[in-house]
């Protein structure tokens, strides 16, 4: 997955940022109770207001990303 989210990260640079966060690390683990994610990978798509759009969990739907960054 790491590169098609890199591809997708520097496509869209300026318009969309990636946080990535390990679950095994302190912050990881501070934050997936908030966000509500047990597995990874889990990918988040938030609005610019940081409103949850969708997420998926195990596969990172690219095709998706790409259709919600048109309307952007």
């Amino acid at each position: 997955m790491k590169p098609v989210v890199d591809r997708v990260e520097q496509e869209f640079e300026g318009r969309l940022v990636v946080i990535r966060l390990n679950i095994q690390e302190e912050l990881g683990q501070e934050l997936a109770p908030v966000y509500g994610f047990e597995y990874t990978p889990t990918f988040i798509f938030f609005d610019e207001q940081g409103n949850e759009l969708w997420r998926t969990v195990g596969d990172f739907d690219e095709a998706r990303l790409r259709a919600e960054m048109s309307t952007r």
